[in-house]
């Protein structure tokens, strides 16, 4: 019976010995030769082991390690500050209930409320009210849920609300801009590929079935643009990758197809660029497998795809994040031989091209990559070099504009200064 949960699994994870470890995982059966690997032991506090400056001025720099190695977690960024991580498979390889608060201003993880229901493959949402809605998921029977429930930063509890009207797992969730929360796709508890999707509405906790998708897709990434439609790309189903896209109106509650991109491609990643653009970076390709390192750009104004600069190193299972400078940071992720990788690259969207950038201290895949209010981004947890499930985390710190120097002006009364741009302090 658990063997059916390969299907959905494995079209996000690398094969090779990644897709032995996740066989694993679905049959529930404990990986042979675990033993007692040892890790780096990584003070709350004060063991911030920092990397050497690459030539852009980013660095990594070690972090406290979560409580509970994970991996298919989530994270969300609170309104305090403070960085959520929910759920996930353990070191054990068993679905978790735990959730766990990571704090920037001293590096360290506390753990907080557990959910009501033990997930993976799940998303979560940040709510208007600073709440975090969590849904659906593989729960502990291994089979697609339901179920949700809602974290209260104010209580640090977590409170069911009412259940999908379709059990989901490997789906996309988008807040739109009306305040509800539409989720699409994925795989029901029979590992039929989904085209349904439902709104949940944060006032009356429920959920109302919307428009359908036009192609039923697996996809675990969704794009809010700056008009407030949402964009789903490419994904997969049961017999291959797709290259379809297609916008949902909130107004009129419909999907409606939008161009395709170039490349069919899964397990990639999705950024809204401050021009509006969407880029979609890495990935599997439906051409070339193992992963690709092509890229693309979605132009809304014109509903086209079009290719853009190539990723140095190809990968999927990757993380993507858009950095306050407007450059997108993209680490780690599995590369071309299945291995997790170690390396980072920045995309600079004025030039259309990518630059290395330090490597990660910990080669990682499968993991979360959150950007801090500091500006910093937080990558934690997902499988090392040696496919354990790991606890480590770490910040990475791009190099700050500089602050311009005001002109002076003859004027009676002189120019204020502008507000220096806060450099992060470095813990890390």
């Amino acid at each position: 019976m658990r063997k059916q949960r390969t299907a959905p699994i494995l079209i996000y994870l690398r094969w090779g010995a990644l897709f032995v470890v996740v066989l694993f995982l679905v049959i529930q059966v404990t990986p042979h030769a675990l033993g007692q690997r040892s890790r780096r032991d990584i003070s709350k506090r004060t063991s911030h082991v920092e990397a050497p400056s690459h030539a852009d001025g980013g660095t990594w720099i070690v972090t406290g390690s979560l409580n509970t190695a994970r991996y298919l977690h989530t994270a969300s960024l609170l309104p305090s500050g403070l960085v959520l991580v929910a759920g996930g498979s353990d070191s054990s390889f068993t679905v978790s209930p735990a959730a766990e608060l990571y704090d920037p201003a001293t590096y360290t993880w506390t753990v907080t409320g557990s959910l009501n229901t033990p997930r993976m493959l799940h998303t979560a949402t940040l709510l208007p009210d600073g709440k975090v809605l969590v849904a659906g998921g593989i729960d502990s029977s291994g089979t697609a849920s339901t179920s949700a429930e809602l974290y209260d930063p104010a209580t640090s509890t977590w409170t069911v609300t009412g259940s999908l009207n379709t059990a989901r797992e490997s789906y996309t969730a988008t807040l739109l801009s009306n305040g509800m929360v539409l989720v699409a796709g994925g795989y029901d508890s029979n590992t039929h590929v989904l085209a349904s999707a439902e709104l949940y509405d944060p006032v009356s906790g429920s959920w109302t079935p919307t428009g359908n998708l036009n192609t039923a897709r697996t996809v675990r990434n969704a794009t809010l643009l700056t008009d407030g439609r949402v964009l789903v790309a490419g994904g997969s189903t049961n017999s291959g990758f797709l290259a379809s896209a297609e916008l949902y109106d909130p107004v009129s509650g419909s999907w409606a197809l939008t161009g395709s991109l170039n490349d069919g491609r899964s397990a990639n990643t999705a950024t809204l660029l401050p021009n509006g653009m969407v880029l979609v970076a890495g990935g599997d390709d439906s051409i070339v497998l193992p992963p690709t390192a092509t890229v693309e750009l979605y132009d809304p104004e014109s509903a086209t795809w079009i290719f853009t600069g190539s990723l140095n190193t190809a990968r999927d299972l990757h993380s993507a994040t858009l950095l306050n400078n407007g450059m997108v940071l993209v680490a780690a992720g599995a590369d071309i031989s299945g291995n997790p990788a170690v390396n980072a690259e920045l995309y600079d969207p004025a030039t259309g091209s990518w630059s290395v950038t330090v490597s990660l201290n910990t080669a990682r895949e499968l993991h979360s990559a959150t950007l801090l209010t500091n500006g910093m981004v937080l990558a934690a947890g997902g499988f090392d070099s040696n496919f354990d499930v790991s606890a480590s985390a770490e910040l990475y710190e791009s190099q700050p504009s500089p602050t311009p120097t005001p002109t002076p002006t003859p004027r009676v009364t002189p120019r204020p200064h502008p507000t220096p741009h806060p450099r992060p302090t470095p813990p890390d």
